[in-house]
């Protein structure tokens, strides 16, 4: 049974959402003030779903859009808290995981059809090569007793 989208996450549960290691997150969370997990007795961290969020937005403009770590911190003093937040992936795994294999089969599907279309070409380009060859007339049978 899967936890309520509002549960309070620990830092593994978190880690395996983002595919981040854990190590980062902490150093994340040394970097951006905005993050600030609940922290438990024996200093264990709990991520409520907005710090996950931010966390989502921070990998995003991190790894995926190039930002160094002073410029995400820009473009969170700049854009805000929210903008950086929109950036994350969504909170609901199964939803996600749908939406990346749709994704994926679209990707498979458009592959295969330039792949079709690609052999219809070169079919193409292939008949009217043939075509446009003269093929040079063959002397008959008897063509040589004449």
């Amino acid at each position: 049974m899967s936890k309520s989208a509002k549960a309070f996450r620990n830092i593994s549960e978190v880690s395996d959402w983002l595919e981040t290691p854990t190590h980062v997150l902490r150093f994340w969370e040394s970097k951006f003030s905005q993050i600030k997990p609940t922290k438990r007795s024996g200093g264990r961290r709990y991520y409520r779903p907005k710090d996950m969020l931010l966390i989502g937005g921070i990998k995003q403009l991190l790894h995926i859009e190039g930002h160094t770590i002073k410029g995400a911190k820009q473009v969170l003093r700049e854009k805000g808290l929210n903008y950086v937040v929109g950036l994350s992936r969504p909170l609901d795994l199964e939803v996600y995981e749908k939406d990346v294999e749709l994704e994926n089969s679209i990707k498979a599907n458009i592959k295969a059809a330039s792949l079709v279309q690609d052999e219809k070409n070169i079919s193409y380009a292939s008949d009217r090569a043939v075509s446009s060859k003269e093929v040079p007339e063959q002397p008959g049978l008897f063509d040589f007793f004449e």
